[in-house]
C-alpha cells in the first residue's frame, strides 16, 4: 500500500529518500514541491529525474482532497466539506475566516469525535479515525490552492480533539511551522483542547510557542460535567493544575474558551466563580455566544447577559473579550455541514 508522502516532515523525508538511494538534498526539493509549490502530482516535480519521479510514484501518493461542498457566508467566511479520497471517502470540515490581520484556517484533527460535548455539532458524528499529519496539512494547502491566498494563522478547533491525536497533530505542526515548509510561525498556531490533562503536561514539556486554548465553559464541576463528559475524568481542579504547570514551563498565556448558554452558565454568579478560578493567572477568557445545534439542548445567552459577564470579568482583573461571530448564516460551527451530509445519506439509503 502506498504511503501518503505529505505525512513526512523534512527529516523523515530525508530518511525515506535515503532508503530509495537518494541524496538528502532531494528530500528538500520534494518538501518544497509539496509545501511551497503545492503540486498535486509527482510529474510536476520537474527538477527531479524521471527515475526518481517513478520511484516516488511507485512508493507514495500525494494525499490530495476533493472539495465535496463549499459554503460562502455573507461575511466572507468559507466552509469546506472535504472528501479525503481515502478508501471510505471519509469527509471532514475546514473553515476559512478572514480578519484584518490575514486569513485564518480552522482545521479538523479527527474524523468524528469521542469527547461528546453537549453543545458541539461534532457530537453525534461517529468517531471513525484520527487524521494523519498530512491530512491535517492538506486542509491548509487545499484552501490556499482553491482561493489563491496565503494562510497566516491556524487554529485546531475543527472536528475532533487535537490532544487525542497528539503525535499526528505535533507532526503536522512541525510541517506547518518549518521555514522550508508552510512557514507559519508557531505563535500563529492555536491548539484547542477540551482538557486532556496528561497531554497538556506533555505539551508544556515540549515548550512549543503555539497558543493553548482550553474549553472551560464553567468553573463548577457539576455544570461542566453536564456540558463536557471529559470533566468526569479530568475535573476542574486537575485541569487547573495542568494549566498552571503549562504557564510555569512556557511563560505563555492560556486562552480559556467559555461558551455562554442561556440559563446554564451565563449568570453573574458564574462570572464571580470564574474570577475566583482564574484571577492572578496568565490567562485570557474568550467568551463565545453559543451556537444552537440540531438536537442540542443549549441556546445562546442574551446580549445583555453576555455583555454583563464580560464587563464583570474585566472589572475584576480577568481579561475577557467576546468572540466575533463569523459564518452564522452557513452554520460555520464545526460539524454542522458533515452532520447534514450524514443525515442526507441516511435518508437516501432508507
Amino acid at each position: 500500500m502506498k504511503k501518503n508522502i505529505r505525512n513526512y516532515d523534512l527529516e523523515d523525508l530525508k530518511h525515506e529518500l535515503k532508503e530509495l538511494g537518494e541524496k538528502p538534498f532531494r528530500a528538500e526539493q520534494v518538501f518544497r514541491w509539496l509545501n511551497i509549490e503545492k503540486v498535486k502530482s509527482f510529474d510536476e516535480m520537474t527538477n527531479l529525474s524521471l527515475d526518481l519521479r517513478k520511484k516516488l510514484e511507485h512508493n507514495y501518493h500525494i494525499g490530495n482532497f476533493k472539495i465535496e461542498h463549499k459554503l460562502v457566508s455573507k461575511d466572507g467566511t468559507k466552509k469546506y466539506l472535504f472528501n479525503l479520497c481515502d478508501e471510505a471517502n471519509n469527509l471532514i470540515e475546514t473553515v476559512l475566516m478572514q480578519y484584518h490581520h490575514g486569513y485564518t484556517v480552522c482545521v479538523s484533527s479527527q474524523i468524528g469525535c469521542k469527547m461528546g460535548c453537549k453543545f458541539c455539532a461534532s457530537t453525534g458524528i461517529p468517531f471513525v479515525r484520527n487524521l494523519e499529519a498530512g491530512e491535517i496539512v492538506e486542509q491548509i494547502i487545499a484552501i490556499e490552492q482553491d482561493e489563491n491566498i496565503r494562510i497566516s494563522n491556524i487554529v485546531f478547533m475543527g472536528i475532533g480533539e487535537p490532544l487525542d491525536n497528539f503525535e499526528n497533530v505535533m507532526k503536522a505542526i512541525e510541517i506547518i511551522n518549518h521555514p522550508k515548509g508552510l512557514n507559519i510561525g508557531a505563535r500563529h498556531i492555536s491548539i484547542s483542547t477540551s482538557g486532556v490533562v496528561p497531554r497538556i503536561y506533555e505539551l508544556a514539556d515540549r515548550k512549543m510557542q503555539c497558543t493553548l486554548s482550553i474549553s472551560l465553559h464553567s468553573s463548577k464541576n457539576e455544570t461542566r460535567s453536564a456540558m463536557m463528559p471529559i470533566n468526569q475524568t479530568y475535573p476542574i481542579q486537575e485541569l487547573m493544575k495542568a494549566c498552571e504547570y503549562y504557564i510555569q514551563k512556557t511563560n505563555k498565556r492560556i486562552s480559556f474558551e467559555y461558551a455562554l448558554a442561556k440559563e446554564n452558565n451565563d449568570h453573574l454568579n458564574d462570572a464571580k466563580e470564574l474570577v475566583k478560578l482564574l484571577k492572578g493567572m496568565l490567562a485570557h477568557v474568550n467568551l463565545i455566544p453559543i451556537n444552537k445545534i440540531e438536537e442540542g439542548s443549549y441556546t445562546k445567552s442574551t446580549n445583555e447577559n453576555i455583555l454583563q459577564f464580560r464587563d464583570y470579568l474585566n472589572e475584576h482583573g480577568v481579561v475577557a473579550t467576546i468572540r466575533r461571530e463569523l459564518g452564522a448564516d452557513i452554520n460555520a460551527a464545526c460539524g454542522q455541514l458533515r452532520r447534514q451530509n450524514l443525515k442526507k445519506d441516511k435518508q437516501e439509503n432508507e
